[in-house]
């Protein structure tokens, strides 16, 4: 971990949230943000990739935690919904997933906090949700993957947009467009390593100090100039996960 801090700061990178996917994972990631309390920030959160391994009493316990949560409890995070994957849209697993997403989404609410949301071929899935479910601090679409009209519907509801690796690859046309389109104040940067791997780095775990190829590439997409991408960015980052 302390390698990690270290290579992030060599490019400028003075803050990480870290998010759980699994109810085992919080404590260690409490635990492990409380080593770097200036550097490292944390989400707490059930990730409906593994929603067969979720139990109603992980929801009790991740209410409990957040409940207890420090300065450093940033968001509710990773939640959100997954159709990319076949054996997690049965009728059973599907009802499952909606349920822990609506009962998280409420978490959001009680304790006034943003969310990082997965969401593969579940758009307009999760865009009903979050125009139902109002959540005061909003939060982020993760890793985002989509047409600009899907964006610009999140982006209208109060919702940032994260930019990952997947701009990095030429062939994510529709990705690229889209980004290079939104409001410049609607976008948020990310690694989600050691996932997403970034063009050129297919096949290694992704790393945090990676990020700042995401950020050139971003600025070969954007007009606007490097010094304002940067400095909005990072305001944009501040202000959701603002305590």
């Amino acid at each position: 971990m302390a390698q990690l801090v270290h290579n992030a700061r060599q490019v400028d990178v003075e803050k990480i949230l870290i998010v759980a996917v699994l109810q085992r994972d919080f404590e260690n990631i409490v635990n492990m943000t409380a080593l770097y309390p200036t550097q490292l920030y944390y989400g707490l959160g059930l990730h409906p990739l593994y929603i067969e391994q979720h139990s109603k009493n992980d929801l009790d316990i991740l209410s409990q935690a957040l409940e207890q949560g420090s300065a450093a409890c940033r968001a509710i995070a990773e939640i959100g919904l997954e159709r990319g994957k076949s054996d997690l849209i049965s009728e059973r697993l599907w009802k499952k997933q909606c349920e822990f997403l609506e009962v998280q989404l409420s978490f959001a609410q009680r304790f006034n906090l943003p969310v990082s949301l997965h969401s593969r071929q579940s758009h307009d899935h999760l865009f009903t949700f979050l125009k139902r479910i109002k959540v005061n601090k909003c939060g982020v679409i993760h890793g985002f993957a989509g047409s600009y009209d899907q964006a610009k519907r999140f982006v209208d509801l109060g919702y940032k947009i994260g930019v990952g690796g997947t701009i990095t690859y030429e062939r994510a046309n529709k990705t690229r467009n889209t980004i290079a389109k939104l409001p410049l104040d609607s976008l948020l940067l990310e690694t989600d390593s050691p996932d997403m791997p970034i063009c050129g780095f297919q096949g290694q775990p992704n790393r945090s100090e990676r990020i700042i190829h995401v950020f050139h590439e971003l600025c070969q997409l954007r007009k606007e100039p490097a010094e304002l991408i940067a400095s909005t960015i990072w305001k944009n980052s501040c202000n959701l996960f603002a305590k």
